[in-house]
């Protein structure tokens, strides 16, 4: 809100200083004949219509988006340029025929006078202060339209000094010095013309401004977890630079890493870029050292399904799979048998269809099943059990927190136990499913043993 009083209030001043030198220029031109006057008149004129179409397009850019305009009003502003440089081009046409008439055609008199030089001074000394006042709130607010008021009212100095100079050569009987004058005002309107066209257009067609996109590119290969950048498009929107980018992650990390990345990279790009709306998008791709198992996981998770236990094998140079695949508990074996034959054609694809795949279907229960504690007498009985067969494991000791449950008649035990810290985690592994297999082998009626192991200081 109050960069945008800013825009408003510097605007504002810019209307009223129009709307004097046009009077000024207008009353003098007028009294001494001065085709180059007339012609500052003529231009100031059409500066008063430029500062009001500004004022009032600064007013309304700044209105927040809405369901019929997303990308908010600021294409206002650009708006509001292209009209201003239509009405710089027809001040150089009108000024260019009325010099044309006077070098051929028509002869006049002009009257030099102190306040010629006086109101030519003035103008000069204005544009110089709001030109100035103008390019600052430009820059803070980043406002094309203000931009383009400021670039117009620098031309106008160097117009004026052409004026300025024209009326002394024409007061030291120069001929034709006051046309000649004009026509380098015409000149320097046509060249101020063209650049606001130019920057105008390119906002309207949505041309990326230069060097932005290198500079987004940059910032967000800064980021953390970012391999690359998959595609990009900036575009113009009065105050707002619109930035739409798509980075390349690896596919192997989870959906809340990926929106952190995201996140970051939209981060870093606004800190860099003032006044930017940018969106990201995450493409997951491929490393180049994705393991077997890692391709696998990722494959069935693409598929909507999970595996674990993994185990691949060569042998002849033949390549063995073998996986246990998730499937909902309460699928048919009909269902469950064309998801697997489905996920091993997935993978075949991937590396071949000479490999061999060998697929245990695993019940995946998505719902919480009720159980409940076993009584005293038999969770101590439980529990002397399965310390009696832990003291058999030389290498697995001191079992704890043991908990017994009961769901659906079914014994389910947990229990943390100690083992040597430098063990291999592989072998620590076959030690806790041996002790698992040892449990439920000794014990009726246990559905599942799971083994927390942690190293034995």
């Amino acid at each position: 809100m109050q960069s945008n009083n800013k825009k408003i209030k510097v605007a504002q001043n810019s209307v009223f200083w129009s709307l004097f030198l046009t009077l000024m220029k207008g009353v003098v031109g007028i009294i001494t004949g001065s085709l180059g006057i007339l012609s500052e008149a003529v231009h100031s004129a059409l500066d008063l219509g430029a500062a009001l179409l500004t004022f009032f397009s600064v007013r309304i850019s700044d209105k927040p988006a809405d369901k019929k305009h997303p990308y908010g009003h600021s294409k206002i502003e650009s708006i509001s340029a292209l009209v201003e440089t239509a009405l710089l081009f027809a001040t150089s046409g009108w000024i260019i025929f009325e010099a044309i008439k006077r070098l051929f055609f028509e002869k006049v008199i002009i009257e030099i006078t102190w306040y010629s030089f006086a109101i030519i001074i003035i103008a000069i000394l204005v544009d110089i202060s709001r030109s100035r006042a103008l390019m600052k709130v430009a820059k803070e607010t980043n406002s094309q339209a203000l931009e383009a008021d400021a670039l117009h009212f620098s031309s106008d100095i160097w117009s004026s000094g052409a004026v300025l100079i024209g009326l002394i050569c024409a007061y030291i009987k120069i001929p034709f010095a006051d046309t000649v004058a004009a026509l380098v005002v015409a000149t320097i309107v046509l060249r101020a013309g063209y650049k606001l066209s130019k920057r105008t257009f390119d906002v309207l067609i949505d041309a990326a401004p230069e060097g932005l996109t290198e500079i987004a590119t940059e910032e967000a290969k800064k980021v953390p977890g970012v391999l690359g950048i998959e595609k990009i498009r900036v575009r113009p929107g009065g105050t707002t630079s619109f930035i739409e980018i798509s980075v390349e992650i690896s596919r192997l990390i989870s959906l809340q890493k990926a929106k952190e990345i995201g996140k970051n990279v939209e981060k870093q790009i606004k800190t860099k870029i003032n006044g930017s709306d940018v969106t990201v998008h995450v493409v997951p791709v491929a490393l180049d050292n994705e393991t077997v198992i890692e391709h696998i996981q990722n494959l069935a998770h693409t598929y909507g399904t999970s595996v674990h236990d993994i185990e691949v094998h060569l042998v002849e140079n033949k390549k063995y799979i073998n996986f246990d695949l998730e499937v909902k508990a309460d699928s048919t074996m009909t269902e469950a048998h064309e998801i697997t034959t489905n996920l091993e054609e997935l993978i075949k694809r991937e590396f071949g269809s000479e490999i061999e795949i060998n697929t245990h279907i695993e019940p995946l229960r998505s719902d919480v099943l009720k159980g409940e504690k076993v009584d005293k007498k038999e969770e101590e009985k439980t529990i002397s059990e399965i310390i009696d067969i832990s003291s058999n494991f030389k290498n697995i000791s001191n079992p704890h927190n043991i908990e017994i449950r009961k769901v659906k008649e079914k014994i389910f035990i947990s229990l943390h136990s100690y083992i040597d810290e430098n063990m291999l985690l592989e072998s620590a592994h076959e030690e806790a499913s041996d002790l698992e297999y040892k449990i439920k082998e000794k014990i009726a009626n246990v559905a599942r043993v799971v083994v927390h192991l942690e190293p034995r200081e």
